[in-house]
């Protein structure tokens, strides 16, 4: 039926009236607990501000919320932070209360939390992941270490009504600031939790994987937070301006890296310049590297993560599996859910972009896992017998328990690569050097990360639907059959290729998939209208900066045409691909811009010029003496 143009306005401006009205109730409401959450604070806790000495005389901004109520001891619970204690003020109560505080005000906890040395209020210099010293001989020799010491020193002998007992916690950078702080630890700190934790800013977390450069992350991370603070500040950073939702038109717009201190950051990040000095895994990023200092831990540890964390999962798996080695004696335990980067302290948990996990996981870490965890060591709660790992099973999707990860009773299963896309256990036949699949990767046309826009690293492209790679004429594709039963991996997951470039350099991005069936159900409600059936779904996916394949001290070019192995280790998944679903493996040499264009050419990426870019042939070889393929562990 054709309406009246005025009457089609009028019925579609109060649909969009009603829209609005909708939207607005909604984010009132989002709003809601947030302001119930305040309140409390406001009614049951005093804030404090106090400059907390240093034992070199540098004072750190420290915020102090204490429970009115004096009549029990309570235990601290410090986080350290580069990112602010905002808001400042003892008036002044956060909008919306972070982290601990907001879920367990009312179980009596001393909140704490610091600005680091030469953030914000805190006096001193600040230095990105600060180097550990492994030795002392003077006062003036400080760390993040020492700088936890002292303040845990301050806090037990000057706030009232606190038992002699300090947790420490942290998300991120702070996670860093925490796995430092366990190091020749006060007697105090009875328990640390570093979640999402640097560990090694050049091997795999935030802006390196492989030596391969995450652009858009850093990108974006180091134009606000890179911004130098010549004395101590109340002021929040200013947001760079990018002028596009499209960050993949922004990015190939820039050219070369080299022009983006020219065109934007004019030497104002000092990181930035600092990376862009530093193309090597040399004594720059090993100082800056943690794991070789976690020694003889003596704080009960629980470290954190989430397997869809693109900026730290390297950080979680690899403290956790140093302090086991290192620290026999401490009690040591990792918990990793279906989440990306901090997504256990979300309301829920329950989906990550299209793909749902059919329970509350962020609740349940917090109810069962994390209070529980503090109760004990900082009150004397009752044990909650926590395995070694607690770890979220995706496919499937339940939370399992083991008494070490990966789990003891693994098998190695190896997915070798065929003719017309196939892959199974088998390995292949074919002799000769015409057994290959070939591609051309082009700079000029990067294989995009996401099948739709956005300005800097999503966090659900860790999980995203890959049909939109697959069609790709650069991107080589490998499928099992349906499988015949549940296949579950848990643990690392080891490509071994066998390439070719005409180049003298590559990237070589692996991603392991999950292939639904045509029948798997669509989401109900489903707004989007998302297409599940054969959905491709990522359930791990990583970059080898081919000239560091031996090496990331020392680069290596590749010799155009030779067949050569390229091998490395992915971090580990938990999951499983159920009966009647695919296995599929895809191959790229792009992956933008989530890692910055290789010129396919041995160079100093970060000094590349536009003439350096060329085009190169791919060949990834599947022949008896080249049987490229990914190798996982299978729970038996």
């Amino acid at each position: 039926m054709n309406l009246p143009r005025h009457l089609t306005r009028y019925l579609l401006a109060v649909v969009l009236a009603f829209f609005a009205l909708f939207l607005a109730g909604e984010e009132k409401d989002s709003q809601k607990p947030f302001e119930a959450d305040r309140a409390y604070i406001k009614a049951h806790f005093t804030k404090y501000e106090f400059e907390i000495p240093m034992r070199d005389g540098v004072k750190l901004f420290t915020a102090v919320y204490a429970p009115k109520e004096q009549s029990v001891a309570y235990p601290i619970l410090l986080q350290r932070t580069p990112y602010s204690v905002r808001p400042y003020g003892v008036d002044n109560y956060p909008e919306r209360p972070r982290g601990q505080m907001r879920y367990y005000a009312e179980e009596g906890f001393i909140f704490v939390y610091q600005d680091v040395r030469g953030r914000n209020g805190s006096e001193g210099e600040f230095v990105h992941m600060r180097p550990q010293r492994s030795t002392k001989s003077s006062p003036a020799e400080v760390d993040e270490s020492t700088d936890t010491y002292d303040t845990i020193d301050w806090l037990v002998k000057n706030l009232p009504n606190n038992n002699g007992r300090v947790g420490m916690m942290g998300v991120s950078y702070p996670g860093f600031y925490t796995a430092a702080g366990m190091i020749d630890a006060h007697p105090a700190l009875e328990c640390a939790s570093p979640q999402a934790p640097i560990a090694d800013w050049f091997i795999g977390d935030d802006f390196h994987h492989n030596g391969a450069f995450y652009l858009a992350h850093a990108f974006r991370f180091l134009s606000r937070f890179g911004q130098a603070l010549e004395e101590p500040t109340r002021q929040s950073p200013i947001p760079f301006d990018y002028k596009t939702p499209d960050g993949y038109e922004f990015y190939l717009n820039l050219g070369t890296l080299a022009n983006i201190n020219e065109k934007h950051f004019k030497d104002q990040i000092v990181f930035w310049k600092e990376m862009m000095e530093h193309g090597t895994y040399d004594e720059f990023w090993r100082a800056r590297n943690l794991l070789p200092h976690l020694k003889d831990i003596q704080p009960a540890v629980m470290t954190v993560g989430g397997w869809f964390d693109a900026e730290n999962l390297y950080g979680p798996l690899n403290i956790y599996q140093t302090i086991e080695r290192t620290s026999p004696q401490a009690y040591n335990i990792l918990v990793i859910g279906p989440w990306a980067h901090g997504g256990w302290n979300g309301p829920s948990g329950d989906r990550l972009g299209n793909v749902r996990f059919n329970q509350k996981t962020a609740v349940f870490y917090r109810n069962h896992i994390e209070l529980p965890f503090l109760k004990h060591f900082l009150k004397d709660g009752e044990n909650p017998g926590l395995p070694d790992a607690y770890v979220f099973e995706t496919g499937t999707n339940q939370w399992r328990r083991y008494d070490s990860w990966p789990p003891s009773k693994v098998a190695t299963k190896t997915f070798y690569f065929h003719s017309n896309g196939r892959m199974s256990l088998e390995p292949p036949t074919e002799r000769g050097n015409r057994a290959f699949d070939e591609y051309t990767s082009d700079p000029a046309k990067p294989v995009p990360f996401i099948p739709n826009i956005a300005i800097g690293m999503t966090r659900e492209h860790m999980l995203d639907d890959q049909r939109f790679a697959a069609s790709r004429p650069d991107v080589v594709v490998y499928a099992t059959d349906p499988l015949k039963e549940d296949i579950t991996i848990a643990g690392p997951i080891t490509p071994s290729l066998y390439v070719s470039t005409t180049g003298t350099d590559s990237d070589w991005v692996v991603k392991l998939i999950d292939v639904y069936p045509g029948d798997y159900p669509n989401p109900d409600p489903n707004p989007a209208r998302v297409q599940m059936g054969g959905y491709q779904q990522l359930v791990r996916g990583e970059a080898m900066r081919g000239k560091f394949r031996n090496s990331f001290e020392k680069p290596e070019p590749f010799r155009p045409g030779r067949v050569t192995q390229v091998e490395y280790v992915m971090p580990d998944a938990y999951h499983t691909f159920r009966r009647g679903h695919r296995i599929m493996v895809q191959i790229q040499s792009s992956w933008f811009p989530l890692i910055d264009r290789n010129p396919q050419k041995f160079v100093d990426i970060y000094k590349a010029k536009p003439e350096d870019f060329q085009k190169a042939t791919q060949r990834v070889y599947r022949s008896a003496e080249a049987p490229s393929q990914v190798r996982v562990r299978v729970l038996e």
